[in-house]
């Protein structure tokens, strides 16, 4: 992404969404690559491991919930994922505009009479305001999307879990 220079609007706008500046420095993704939800097992188990219920194994309850902690925390990796894409979609579509408005005025006063830039301003603003539709319907693509992966993540896990349960419910009746 290149620098806009020499006009009135003379910024990076690629900066305005760095996440690792953005929460005072905390970035989601390193938090959740670090996080290692096999040492939450280790310590369930320590703490509840003696406890032991009729006929109930606990082993396999705690790799479902091992597995269920896992499944919320790749949904948060992708929701993440997915928001970071999004700003920076967003910068990148900001940061063309500006370049365009910034064309806009340079043709508007070279413009030899005034109807000529009447004519040039009124085509700059339908074809501004189509592209906006288009980017607009992209970025809330780009949101569902996101959402669906995130959603379909935490779904398929919630189903493995009730399947895991109706197989422990049915040994505890055997």
């Amino acid at each position: 992404m290149t620098k806009t220079t020499n006009t009135m609007f003379d910024f990076d706008p690629s900066k305005m969404f760095d996440m690792s500046k953005m929460f005072g420095g905390f970035d989601a993704t390193k938090a959740f690559a670090d996080f290692d939800p096999s040492k939450m097992s280790t310590e369930f188990t320590k703490a509840f491991g003696d406890f032991k219920a009729p006929s109930v194994d606990m082993e396999p309850v705690m790799e479902s919930q091992r597995k269920n902690i896992e499944a919320v925390v790749a949904a948060n990796k992708l929701a993440v994922e997915g928001v970071q894409a999004v700003f920076k979609r967003q910068a990148e579509i900001f940061q063309k505009s500006l370049e365009e408005v910034n064309a806009t005025m340079t043709g508007a006063s070279t413009a030899s009479n005034v109807q000529d830039n009447v004519a040039k301003q009124a085509d700059a603003l339908k074809a501004g305001l189509d592209t906006a539709l288009v980017n607009m319907r992209e970025l809330a693509e780009m949101i569902n999307k996101s959402n669906t992966e995130a959603f379909d993540t935490v779904n398929k896990r919630f189903g493995e879990s009730l399947e895991e349960l109706k197989a422990q419910v049915v040994k505890l009746k055997a």
